[in-house]
This record gives C-alpha cells, sequence and structure tokens, in this order.
C-alpha cells in the first residue's frame, strides 16, 4: 500500500515536472532501421489482446506440465491481479504520453491513453513473477530470474525507444509489479485457491464415504 500511494505522489509530480523528457527523446532517437522495428514489434506483441492471450496459453502449458487446474489458476490469478488494477493508477495519475512534436521519430498512431505506468510492463513483470512462483528449485530459479529480468530490460528499452512511454513510467511499473504481485499471490492463491482446494477435497472424501457406506 505504501509503494502504491508513493507512486501516484511521484507520478502526479512527474505529470507537472517531466524530469526524463531529454533522456525520452534521446531513446527515441534509437528507434532507426531494425532496432526501431523491433521495438514496434515489441509493442504490437504484449498489447491487450495479444497479452490476454498468451497468458491463456501459458496458463494451459502450467496445467498440462502439472496436471493441476488449481495451480494453473493461481498463475493465471496472479497475472491478472497485478496487472488490471494498474489501469486505476493510470487514471488517477493522468500523465499524458510523451509529445510526439518534441520527439525524433513519433509513435504512429498516437496513444490517447494515460502513460504513468505502462499496462505493456505491468504485464510483463507479472508474468515473470508468477512464473517464479512457481518454481521451487532454488537453481532454476536463479536461471528463470536472469532470463525474466532480461526480458523485462528488453520490453523497458522496446517501450522508450518507441516514444510511447517515458522511462519513470516503466521504472514505476517494475516497483508496481514487485509490489502488488505478492499480495495478489496471498489473496489469490493462499486464500481463494487454497480455499477451493479444501472443499474440493472435503467433497470428494465425502462422496468417497458414501461410496463405501453403500457397499
Amino acid at each position: 500500500m505504501v509503494v502504491v500511494v508513493l507512486l501516484v505522489v511521484a507520478g502526479l509530480i512527474l505529470r507537472s515536472h517531466p524530469v526524463d523528457a531529454p533522456l525520452a527523446a534521446a531513446l527515441n532517437s534509437a528507434h532507426v532501421r531494425v532496432v526501431g522495428a523491433l521495438s514496434s514489434a515489441v509493442y504490437t506483441v504484449f498489447e491487450p489482446v495479444p497479452a490476454i492471450l498468451l497468458t491463456m496459453v501459458l496458463t494451459a502449458a502450467v496445467w498440462a506440465r502439472t496436471r493441476r487446474l488449481l495451480v494453473a489458476a493461481g498463475f493465471a490469478g496472479v497475472v491478472a491481479l497485478t496487472w488490471i488494477p494498474s489501469d486505476v493508477l493510470k487514471v488517477v495519475v493522468g500523465r499524458p504520453r510523451p509529445d510526439g512534436t518534441v520527439l525524433s521519430h513519433p509513435f504512429v498512431p498516437a496513444q490517447p491513453d494515460a502513460s504513468f505506468p505502462s499496462g505493456h510492463m505491468v504485464f510483463v513483470v507479472a508474468l515473470v513473477l508468477a512464473a517464479l512462483m512457481l518454481v521451487r528449485d532454488v537453481r532454476r530459479r536463479r536461471v528463470w530470474a536472469v532470463c525474466g529480468g532480461l526480458v523485462i530490460v528488453g520490453v523497458a528499452t522496446a517501450l522508450t525507444v518507441d516514444g510511447v512511454h517515458w522511462p519513470t513510467d516503466v521504472i514505476a511499473s517494475v516497483l508496481w509489479a514487485l509490489a502488488v504481485a505478492p499480495v495478489a499471490r496471498i489473496v489469490w492463491v493462499d486464500v481463494v485457491v487454497r480455499r477451493v482446494t479444501r472443499r474440493l477435497e472435503q467433497t470428494g472424501r465425502h462422496r468417497s464415504g458414501r461410496g463405501k457406506d453403500r457397499s
């Protein structure tokens, strides 16, 4: 909660004092040739509809791997409960996107919604964190953390090179996800999913007991 309040305050300050404007312009100047094409592709891949489809595919993969529907539901729930509420912060802060008139390569079409935080960035970090929560082996978790960190850095760079977000937007997005994902896990996995699991187990034992009584 403290982190969320601090992000609101920081966002409101940055809305009127965009101290990262020179860095935003410098990063956008790299939007040429292969770098520009890759940056635009990254933005498209993590748009809301493809992001939802990707979450569904990965959730199905988790279910197939673990053979446990509730584990897959836990993964999807952590991603959703971390990602979707970030739109509330976006509306509250209302920071405009970087001014396309001062960028070397403004994004087309201009994005009409607010900029702080980046929904794309929150989604990617939430995805990495939700996956990390499924890995119990320490060595594998370290490998995944490194790989996930590289993906996060790559997406953050692409968003700022594209000129669709300020550098501080992506930083705020990472902080939001790091603060909210553990809470989402507690609320969704430790409370909701485990409660459903217990009820299903009790129902199974009850039905099994009734079957024995009939025999």
